[in-house]
């Protein structure tokens, strides 16, 4: 009866765990959806933002064709890796694309513009929240893969750590704008 008892216990004990495990795996999941929730708003308002500034900037084609590759690269990334490095390409050619709004002063007095720009520095903040969010999650799951007994139940279950959503190192160095006139 005693090594019935024990089994049982034991059979308990794993159950619990493999429900925690499960329960900050699909916690990460959920931070991640997140992220590609907010990316793709972010992603939908570039096309006004292009369109409003193209009125104004007939002659700034390389920059629109930037930010259309940038755009097209973050939509289709997949994994953490892939869309923090698009991420980082599409916000450097953002950050062109209010550098040339800059030489226009009626592009920035417009109506449209300013409302265009304000969605946008929005969803930058919801984006950075839910970075925030989603890297708690991975590094809570990671550090549970990693704890005694957690880890023996997590590679029965084959469960591998989680990517972190970081800038590479490219995406963290200062960026130069230079127009020629």
């Amino acid at each position: 009866m005693v090594p019935l008892v024990i089994v049982g216990l034991l059979i308990l004990f794993i159950w619990f765990i493999y429900n925690d495990l499960v329960t900050v795996k699909m916690r990460v999941k959920e931070a991640w959806s997140q992220i590609d929730v907010q990316l793709n708003r972010r992603s939908d308002l570039i096309p006004n933002l292009v369109k409003t500034i193209k009125s104004y900037a007939k002659h700034e084609k390389e920059v629109f064709e930037n930010v259309t590759k940038a755009r097209s690269a973050l939509v289709s990334a997949t994994t953490p890796a892939a869309k923090a490095a698009a991420e980082g390409q599409f916000e450097k050619v953002l950050k062109t694309l209010f550098a040339v709004a800059e030489n226009y002063p009626e592009l920035k007095a417009s109506d449209n513009y300013i409302q265009l720009q304000k969605e946008l520095s929005d969803t930058e903040d919801k984006v950075a929240f839910a970075r925030q969010f989603y890297n708690q999650a991975v590094m809570d799951y990671n550090t549970k893969l990693q704890l005694f007994p957690q880890t023996v139940v997590a590679n029965m279950m084959s469960l591998k750590p989680a990517e972190f959503f970081k800038a590479g190192e490219k995406d963290r160095q200062k960026i130069e704008v230079i127009f020629d006139k």
